[in-house]
């Protein structure tokens, strides 16, 4: 079979499954990766694609609180920052600073660090956001929720549209990391010294994980109520995808499903 036979073949087996491993996914301008807990996949605009495992963190990590939430994190990245990743050299070395830059800020005189983060921020999106990245970034939402009506095959023919918008989407767990982060900042008890915003930020995306986790969990619509504001974001970071947009979307989750199914 060729390539868009095997994806077709994967799609409706996985049509056919009760249960699926859960997905996650992100956008680049040039394609869209798809993720599991074992497995990764990145399908390009121009028909490439690679794959590759995703980190197996220590059990007993994964059972530590707040430790867990930044083990799931840095997982979640690896597609990127690893050597044999989707992103080139120059580009995790640009995404190494931009984790860094906030740190540099404490040292800025303090007239100067707002608008240099405003700017530091706006450029920072500007940068991620390039190319058809807001196309693909709904592709990729589409796609996860095909797999998870159990659509898969009837998107990849147009016949129906699952909705661009994710619950689960890193747009919602960002709009819910900012709120706890400034929380966390008030309610910092030690004195300040120059590692504080590192040990801030680190504690703040902890807690955001455990929240993140508890409301995935949860089908209570006061936890749900949580994520309204990164849905409302997502009008912002994601557009409507074409057909051959969310075909490229569901070629990276056949490839990773393949693999599961091996």
């Amino acid at each position: 079979m060729d390539g868009s036979q095997t994806t077709l073949a994967v799609l409706a087996r996985a049509d056919a499954e009760s249960k699926l491993p859960r997905l996650g996914g992100m956008a680049r301008p040039d394609g869209v990766v798809i993720v599991s807990e074992r497995f990764w996949a990145f399908a390009g605009l121009d028909g490439t694609l690679r794959t590759g495992d995703m980190p197996a963190p220590h059990e007993f990590l994964q059972r530590i609180p707040l430790v867990r939430g930044l083990v799931r994190l840095g997982a979640s990245l690896s597609p990127l920052f690893r050597r044999s990743g989707v992103a080139r050299p120059r580009e995790r070395y640009l995404l190494l600073l931009a984790v860094l830059a906030p740190l540099a800020l404490v040292v800025a005189p303090e007239w100067s660090r707002t608008p240099a983060g405003i700017v530091l921020t706006i450029g920072l999106l500007g940068w991620m956001l390039r190319g058809r990245t807001l196309n693909l970034h709904g592709a990729e939402h589409r796609a996860i929720g095909a797999s998870e009506a159990r659509s898969l095959g009837a998107t990849w023919a147009g016949e129906v549209r699952p909705s661009r918008f994710a619950p689960r989407g890193g747009t919602n767990f960002a709009a819910l990391a900012a709120p706890v982060t400034i929380f966390a900042e008030r309610l910092w008890p030690f004195a300040p010294s120059l590692f504080t915003p590192l040990a801030v930020t680190l504690v703040a995306l902890s807690l955001t994980m455990e929240l993140w986790l508890a409301i995935q969990d949860s089908s209570r619509s006061l936890a749900r109520g949580l994520l309204l504001p990164g849905m409302g974001l997502q009008r912002l970071t994601t557009r409507e995808p074409r057909l051959d947009e969310t075909r490229v979307a569901l070629t990276a989750l056949a490839s990773v499903l393949e693999r599961e199914f091996a």
